[in-house]
Formats: structure tokens, C-alpha cells, sequence
């Protein structure tokens, strides 16, 4: 079970990290369903949109609690991997697309930059802020290079939730965040909004509401459970490629 920070206090219960995650990948899926079977919803991917903010901030939070980092990374490390190939086809139409990798390693990334900005705050020394922004600009860096799917913009999603976790007036710094790394600084699809081109990926601000409803609670289930939540993300992409495959 986690422990409740003031700002995960809900008086009606709030949801708790399970149901968080499980609503992220119902939205995901939407999104993927849209790149895939469904292209003509268009309302799809803008709801796709805020399973991305949500993951992030569970890594965020799994950082904070978990026991084991280093297992916590390679995990992650390893279902990117597996997540790979069924990413590939999806993205690129064959089993090696190298220009575009998928989201557990951005997750990976993000994760590791928390690390480092964790070790800067424990030892508190003018070399330990130039090794954790080193550190950190270099995972940004590796994020381009890689070209990790949202790139140095989700791996500074994570280290923004990370950094902001029961700062005073976290809310507000989120919504700026997410702000800035989802409609500034970000581009791509855009839709006309009141004579003003709105980036789609701008929908992923909403995904705070969810977030703000965390309870800090962990919810019912044990490693079985866990797995099953990393492993629908390889094996969703792979059944709807097959399906795509065989209905074009």
C-alpha cells in the first residue's frame, strides 16, 4: 500500500493506481484502435491523448515507493524490448522500423532522470548539481537520439511530475507543465479552435483531472497483476496489427 500525501487525500475515496493505469490503457487503446482499425474517429486519438500524462505520473509514483530502482528500470527495459517489434509494425509496417522507438523507453528515460535528480537533492554539493544536470540533459540528449516515441517532451513529463509531488501548488505548476511540453513546445496534428491552430496533443492537459483524483493507494492485486499491465501493451499492438493485417 502507498503512503497518502496531503494532495492524495480524496474525502469521497478518489481512485487508486490500479484503476488509474487500467483507465490509461483503455485509452491508448482508443488511440491505437484509431491508428489502426478505426482511422475516421477522430475523437479517438484526442481521448488518446491523456493515457501518455497518466503513465508518466505512475512512474513517477512507482519511483517514489518502490524499494528496488534497478529492478524497477529493467523491468521496464525488458518490455520495451518486447514491445518493440509488435511497436515496429505498428509505426513503421515491418518488424525493424530503427526511427521512431516505442514508449517504455521513454518511460525508461524518464525514470532514469528522476535518479539522477534524486541523488542531487540527497547529497546537496555544488558537484552533485553539476553531475545531476549533466546527467539530465545527457538522458535528454539520448531521448533525441533514440528517437523515443513523445521524445525529450515525455521524458520531461515524468521528471515534471517527479519534481512537482507535493510541491505547494502542485496543481498549478502541473497544469503549466503540461502546458508548455503539450501545446508550446509541441508539434504536430493541430485543429482549428476560434481561428487558432489547437495541437491535438494539447487534449493531454485534461488527463490531470484523472490524476488528480489518485487517492495514493496502490488497489488490490499482486505481481500477476502487475504483469498483466505491462504485457497488454506488446500484446494489444500485436493483435491489432495482425487484425489490420488481415482485414486491409
Amino acid at each position: 500500500m502507498y503512503n497518502n500525501s496531503p494532495l492524495c487525500r480524496k474525502p469521497f475515496g478518489g481512485i487508486n493506481a490500479n484503476q488509474l493505469r487500467g483507465l490509461a490503457m483503455f485509452l491508448m487503446l482508443l488511440d491505437h484502435l484509431w491508428a489502426t482499425l478505426i482511422p475516421g474517429n477522430i475523437w479517438m486519438t484526442y481521448l488518446g491523448r491523456l493515457a501518455f500524462p497518466i503513465f508518466a505520473f505512475q512512474i513517477s509514483e512507482g519511483f517514489s515507493h518502490t524499494s528496488d530502482r534497478k529492478r524497477y528500470a529493467k523491468r521496464l527495459f525488458l518490455f520495451g524490448l518486447i514491445a518493440e517489434v509488435p511497436f515496429d509494425l505498428i509505426y513503421g509496417g515491418t518488424v525493424l522500423y530503427p526511427f521512431h522507438q516505442n514508449v517504455m523507453f521513454t518511460l525508461l528515460l524518464g525514470l532514469l532522470a528522476c535518479c539522477a535528480i534524486d541523488r542531487t537533492r540527497r547529497e546537496r554539493t555544488a558537484k552533485a548539481v553539476l553531475r545531476g544536470v549533466l546527467s539530465v540533459a545527457g538522458i535528454l540528449l539520448l531521448s533525441l537520439v533514440a528517437m523515443v516515441d513523445y521524445g525529450w517532451r515525455g521524458v520531461l513529463t515524468v521528471v515534471a511530475f517527479y519534481a512537482l509531488r507535493d510541491f505547494p501548488g502542485a496543481w498549478l505548476a502541473q497544469t503549466a507543465a503540461l502546458v508548455l511540453l503539450n501545446i508550446v513546445f509541441f508539434k504536430g496534428m493541430t485543429i482549428p479552435v476560434l481561428g487558432w491552430d489547437f495541437p491535438t496533443q494539447g487534449f493531454a492537459v485534461f488527463s490531470l483531472l484523472p490524476i488528480w483524483l489518485y487517492n495514493g493507494q496502490r488497489g488490490r492485486g499482486g505481481k500477476a497483476l502487475q504483469y498483466a499491465f505491462y504485457s497488454f501493451y506488446p500484446v494489444h499492438m500485436l493483435v491489432l496489427y495482425l487484425l489490420f493485417a488481415l482485414l486491409r
